[in-house]
């Protein structure tokens, strides 16, 4: 019990400090060493048969816990032959030690049980979950460290690689300057226009003070025409978009009642570094630039961001 409490309050995010772990790998073991104590007269044969049975069997059971191997050692050496003995208290031990770490680890602001898949478990730039997976399959280790911290520690190494390799790029760097924007009352007619010229697929929407206020994009337009039909799509584009001849109407007529209010935003002097997982976790294509005074300098997209990395590798 000393031991598995090392593990429960020490690492407890170890695979063999889980619950199962803990509860199942000792009581387990506890009942193969009371086993061999009563079937094997040797002593010594029953000792190494008891050890090496019990890892066997944790490991079958996926509750493979270190200090089993000494509970079933325990049960020859006493030459505890009752099974009541791994119930009590052997089981009781162990469960109290659970409810114990849970207690302890939460008061302390760690998670515990750390099951896996807890973590966030969105792709990386680099890897997903099946190559995660397979490779884990190819090592061929038990390893104590649980999977969504592997994942995690994965992560942080990338980002810190992206750090390294991109130095001291900042958004202001790489970002394409002065964008053009629309205001909140521009005509949906008159933005998609501009966007279908300039061959781009997002839009700024700004106030009078340049201060951005939202952001338009084609798939606002898709959206209004109702995309989920394919069938008269351009159509039902050219309608929504064109200007109605009445005062009072509920279509949609100028951008602000089609943007998207809330916009995440870079500043000028940011890490470009720092901008990696918005565009490789969070699905963002465009992220407007602004300066310290709030006001719209640049946009950030997916071809600057590219550019931006293969200048670094080519460095």
């Amino acid at each position: 019990m000393g031991a598995s409490a090392v593990l429960v309050f020490g690492v407890p995010a170890s695979p063999m400090a889980q619950p199962w772990s803990v509860v199942g790998g000792n009581t387990l073991s506890a009942l193969v060493g009371i086993a061999c104590a009563a079937w094997i007269p040797e002593p010594h044969l029953a000792a190494a048969l008891a050890v090496s049975l019990a890892i066997g069997a944790m490991f079958a059971l996926g509750c493979l816990h270190p200090p089993g191997g000494a509970s079933a050692l325990l049960m020859v050496l006493t030459h505890t032959t009752d099974p009541r003995f791994a119930l009590f208290p052997v089981l009781s031990n162990a469960v109290a030690l659970t409810l114990a770490g849970v207690a302890y680890n939460s008061l302390t602001g760690r998670r515990y049980p750390h099951a896996a898949g807890a973590a966030n478990s969105a792709p990386t730039a680099r890897f997903s979950d099946a190559d995660l997976d397979f490779a884990l399959s190819r090592f061929n280790q038990v390893l104590n460290v649980s999977r969504d911290d592997l994942e995690e520690l994965l992560t942080f190494a990338e980002a810190a690689a992206y750090g390294r390799s991109l130095g001291e790029l900042t958004c202001g760097d790489v970002m394409s300057r002065d964008p053009v924007a629309v205001s909140y009352g521009t005509p949906l007619e008159e933005a998609w226009r501009i966007l279908r010229e300039r061959h781009i697929k997002a839009l700024p929407v700004v106030d009078a003070a340049r201060r951005v206020i939202g952001i338009v994009t084609s798939g606002d337009f898709m959206r209004l025409a109702n995309l989920d039909h394919r069938e008269g799509l351009g159509e039902r584009l050219r309608t929504a978009i064109r200007a109605s001849l009445s005062t009072h109407t509920d279509k949609p007529e100028a951008v602000g009642q089609i943007m998207t209010r809330h916009v995440r935003v870079a500043s000028a002097t940011q890490k470009l570094a720092e901008l990696m997982p918005l565009f490789s976790h969070e699905g963002h294509h465009h992220i407007p630039v602004i300066d310290e005074r709030q006001k719209l300098v640049g946009i950030l997209t997916q071809s600057d961001l590219v550019r931006a990395l293969y200048r670094a590798v080519r460095s």
